[in-house]
């Protein structure tokens, strides 16, 4: 499970690598399509918001079994 998450973590770093680094080239006019920028913005942004989803989750089930053993 540990191996699971930290790869899944690894993705969703390396989408928000690739979009700042888009990002910065946009800035800097090195970059034709605009679109593709903001696909990349998009794919990061979603990723973080479902690892922070699945983060909230996981932590309620934690506290759930924890309860369950008082």
């Amino acid at each position: 499970f540990g191996a699971k998450l930290q790869t899944a973590i690894d993705e969703v770093d390396d989408l928000k690598k690739q979009s700042d680094q888009l990002t910065q080239d946009a800035v800097l006019g090195r970059v034709e399509n605009l679109h593709d920028v903001m696909i990349a913005a998009e794919k990061a942004s979603t990723a973080l918001n479902l690892t922070l989803e699945v983060r909230g989750k996981v932590l309620e089930a934690y506290k759930e079994i924890m309860r369950m053993q008082f």
